[in-house]
């Protein structure tokens, strides 16, 4: 499998060392360069990269606001950090970077560095294919799903009841997810699709590979980026939730009943 590799900096020697470093790796495929976020953005829109090696520091945009922006663009790249400072790894992994690179670039640490990468982008084609199958069957029993009056979610150490109707959303993090509800958060060990499932009867929509809104608690739907939308949840804190691209149309059906 060819990997699609795009990096982002905007030291010019910085680009064409670590380029040099991976046209090294046979299944690689370097993508156009991009030197600051700005432009990283509008090439990742026209490519769709599948990582990108991303400095934290760039003129005009910074690595790490567009890495947050990526993450909302359909089939999102890895990220892998790269900078001269160590100050930035809390930043990098809060991004769910896949590895932390310091300049200059040691050709044995990338090769590390890219065996993470195939085997994050084989568990993620694994996944996508269990979800769209699972998706499939989902829908179909929706609407003769019984609506339980609670939820039982094993956080690790306590089972708690929870109402589902006070579900506000559930984002991925990592091997976990967090489920927000009015009052509180909660981690769970259950996979979005598997959270999904069980609230098949209640009017909850995937917005993002990583979310899961409840449909009753969306106040407004902001257009964001390249056919992107944010929703705006009705909260204290008015949340916004990331809609990808592909699930805009079903969203807006969804709404219009």
């Amino acid at each position: 499998m060819t990997i699609k590799v795009m990096i982002a900096d905007d030291e010019r020697l910085a680009r064409e060392e670590l380029s040099y470093l991976l046209s090294r790796e046979q299944d690689v495929q370097l993508l156009p360069s991009a030197a600051n976020g700005r432009e990283l953005l509008e090439l990742a829109r026209q490519y769709q990269p599948q990582v990108v090696f991303l400095d934290i520091k760039m003129p005009e945009m910074e690595g790490i606001e567009a890495a947050r922006i990526l993450t909302a663009f359909d089939n999102s790249p890895l990220i892998v950090c790269s900078t001269a400072y160590e100050d930035y790894a809390v930043e990098a992994f809060g991004l769910d970077a896949v590895d932390y690179l310091l300049k200059p670039t040691d050709p044995v640490r990338l090769k590390e560095t890219m065996n993470r990468i195939r085997t994050r982008l084989a568990q993620r084609h694994k996944q996508q294919s269990a979800e769209e199958a699972a998706g499939h069957t989902s829908q179909a029993a929706a609407a003769s799903a019984v609506k339980p009056a609670k939820l039982l979610i094993d956080d690790g150490t306590r089972l708690v009841v929870v109402d589902p109707s006070t579900i506000l959303y559930a984002e991925r993090e990592g091997r976990t997810i967090n489920i927000h509800t009015l009052r509180q958060r909660y981690t769970s060990k259950l996979t979005l699709q598997q959270l999904a499932d069980k609230l098949a009867a209640y009017p909850f929509f995937r917005t993002h590979r990583s979310y899961l809104v409840n449909l009753d608690y969306v106040y407004e739907v902001i257009p964001w980026f390249n056919g992107a939308y944010n929703v705006t949840l009705k909260d204290e804190k008015q949340t916004q939730i990331p809609v990808s691209r592909s699930c805009a149309k079903e969203l807006f059906r969804r709404l219009q009943g």
